[in-house]
């Protein structure tokens, strides 16, 4: 074999893995048919692969047979809010019931037959509902109007997304309508593979749901200097993976160390892995996809929200470094760029307390960037917004004029 083609058959292998561990890392369950099945097939082929780098770096388990691939992924926290789960359709972030009626769904779909309708689908979580506890808590869902059928329905199509339905006939609007049903497959092995969690939630004790939360997700400690270096690199590495900005000052002391000492292995890991480049800055550390298909908040985005967005990044940057700046302040702002760009914008941006509703959605974003921090009545910029900060410009002249 000539060198040339040798390095072209590396350098598509190389490609292939790239590309089938990116696919992970945007879904958490990849098909074998569907529009996924090309990324399965990649996957697939690198599995023995993928299996090791993510297990010897992460921790976690990467699940593949006939049917389907799942990346068993561990969050590195478990008190972040800005990544909610959303409607297929709108986009609109999951509240506490549908959140319920998404667990109330795979139980009933755990006992359920191979094939489900809706409407069956319907009558047993309203069952479900009906537990004294749930109404102890406040959870009523009694499939009585047209908004618990929306939910309903935006939890199957939840659902219908990760895999664990598969449509046969039928349509959800004429559901929420009432004027029909839908016909579902119940695809048995994504379901088995959704819970993602190092042990069964039936054996947690605890009844508090923070405690409940921790002891669900809570891994054996370290009993030795290698598995705690162990540790130190699948948090690091699952966090530098899963957020956006990876903060020197949210570690603790050894973290921070072992960060200090191993930077450039983990950052250069990841970047084969992934394609991803490391932005290294004084307060951080950034891992940013120059494909920018890696994230499900984008920025700069096109559209109305988008602009604002962008404007709003810009006029906090360029602030004090710490500084609150007032939610009434940046009503304020929004209000005027809604006068300047009123011909570029969607025509209900300058109606009154429009401003309120398009700083809402920026500052969304914004903070599920991990480039703000938000409380209820004022805002401050993270380190990482001055990228977005404009200088003052420079005019270089050609030589022959200087």
């Amino acid at each position: 074999m000539s060198p040339s083609l040798s390095d072209a058959l590396t350098a598509s292998r190389t490609d292939e893995f790239r590309r089938g561990a990116r696919a992970l890392l945007r879904r958490p369950i990849v098909r074998a048919i569907g529009p996924q099945a090309d990324d399965f097939t990649l996957i697939r082929r690198h599995a023995a692969e993928l299996r090791t780098w993510f297990d010897r770096n992460t921790g976690w388990r990467l699940l593949v047979d006939s049917e389907a691939a799942r990346l068993v992924k561990s969050a590195a926290t478990t008190d972040d809010h800005t990544h909610p789960a959303r409607d297929v359709r709108s986009r609109q972030p999951f509240g506490r019931r549908r959140y319920v009626l998404v667990c109330l769904a795979l139980a009933v779909l755990e006992r359920a037959d191979s094939q489900i309708t809706l409407g069956r689908l319907a009558e047993q979580v309203v069952l479900g509902a009906s537990d004294p506890e749930l109404i102890g808590a406040g959870v009523e869902f009694t499939l009585q109007g047209r908004d618990e059928r929306g939910d309903l329905v935006s939890v199957v199509r939840l659902l219908l997304d990760l895999g664990v339905l598969s449509r046969v006939a039928g349509d959800e609007d004429a559901f929420v309508k009432d004027t029909g049903d839908a016909l579902y497959d119940v695809e048995r092995r994504v379901l088995a593979a959704l819970l993602a969690a190092p042990r069964g939630p039936s054996t947690v004790r605890a009844e508090q749901f923070e405690e409940r939360l921790r002891a669900l997700t809570a891994e054996l400690p370290p009993t030795t200097d290698d598995l705690r270096n162990q540790r130190h690199r699948h948090r690091l590495t699952r966090r530098l993976l899963d957020e956006p900005v990876l903060y020197y000052d949210e570690l603790d002391e050894a973290e921070n160390a072992y960060l200090t000492s191993q930077r450039g292995a983990i950052t250069a890991r990841i970047t084969e892995l992934t394609g991803l480049v490391a932005e290294v800055r004084a307060e951080g550390i950034a891992m940013v996809d120059p494909f920018d298909d890696l994230t499900d908040v984008r920025m700069p985005e096109s559209g109305t929200e988008g602009h604002v967005t962008l404007l709003l990044a810009e006029y906090l940057s360029s602030g004090t470094p710490g500084r609150e700046v007032p939610l009434t302040e940046l009503h304020a702002k929004v209000r005027e760029y809604a006068v300047a760009h009123k011909g570029y914008w969607r025509r209900n941006a300058t109606e009154p307390s429009a401003e309120i509703e398009l700083t809402t959605v920026a500052l969304v974003r914004l903070e599920a960037l991990r480039l703000i921090r938000w409380n209820p009545a004022s805002v401050v910029a993270r380190p990482a917004l001055s990228r977005y900060a404009l200088a003052e410009p420079t005019i270089r002249l050609p030589k022959d004029r200087r």
